[in-house]
């Protein structure tokens, strides 16, 4: 299963970086511990693995793709216009992650406060500024996202703890995009998007859902991941799904 369509923006001082990840949807209940992938049978393991293997065929890019189609303003974009801005974004995620002091030698802007009930909202992390900037981690969803890298055999590609530490690295890009104004306008003038040109004026343009994707290959840079994060967070969301229906 592909990432869904992220949802509509949150409340003015939350933003959801999970969401727009692939992994939020409507409130329900989920298996709320690891051991839940022991009461699926064979069959629906053997599915489960054989859906994730596919999703491990597409490239990363291809992940980017669907991220910044499902993000609104991009629904009528030409495929290959998003195909373009997402290997930019992710370019530059990765040399940004290159020339940046490292996020562990960097106090995080941001309280961490470790939490439960991610997945009754399919939520690794949640970021609120007020009344002071917080960064939530859910433990029970990145428990379950620990455990399904070893059920379908990826620890290759994410090491133990990666959830956890691309988590607070995904947070960090942002602080590094936001409050970096030379460093924001470095990411746009990369993607070359045109808001509006004026005879010879061009005023350049916001690519919604791009400071997301720097910040996941930020991320998977700075964690060692062999893949981007957004593929783990896709066959997480499918193997609660598989969790929900067996």
């Amino acid at each position: 299963m592909s990432p869904r369509t992220p949802p509509a923006p949150a409340p003015t001082g939350t933003r959801s970086r999970a969401a727009r990840a692939g992994l939020a949807g409507p409130p329900r209940r989920h298996p709320r511990t690891t051991a839940a992938f022991t009461t699926l049978t064979a069959a629906r393991r053997e599915a489960l693995r054989a859906d994730c293997a596919r999703l491990a065929e597409l490239d990363d890019t291809e992940f980017g793709v669907r991220l910044l189609a499902g993000t609104p303003t991009h629904e009528t974009r030409d495929p290959a216009l998003l195909r373009n801005w997402a290997a930019a974004a992710t370019e530059f995620g990765r040399e940004l992650a290159a020339s940046a002091p490292p996020a562990a030698d960097v106090p995080h802007p941001a309280r961490v406060v470790e939490t439960t009930g991610g997945l009754d909202q399919l939520l690794l992390a949640r970021y609120t500024s007020r009344p002071e900037p917080t960064v939530e981690l859910f433990t029970d969803t990145i428990a379950l996202g620990e455990h399904l890298v070893d059920v379908l055999g990826w620890r290759d590609r994410y090491p133990t703890g990666s959830l956890r530490a691309a988590a607070l690295a995904h947070e960090h890009a942002h602080g590094l995009l936001h409050h970096a104004p030379r460093t924001r306008r470095a990411l746009r003038d990369r993607l070359g998007h045109t808001a509006l040109r004026l005879g010879r004026l061009r005023v350049p343009g916001h690519v919604a859902g791009a400071d997301e994707l720097a910040a996941h290959a930020y991320a998977g840079a700075v964690c060692g991941l062999g893949r981007s994060p957004l593929l783990l967070t896709a066959a997480l969301m499918g193997a609660v799904q598989a969790l929900g229906e067996d």
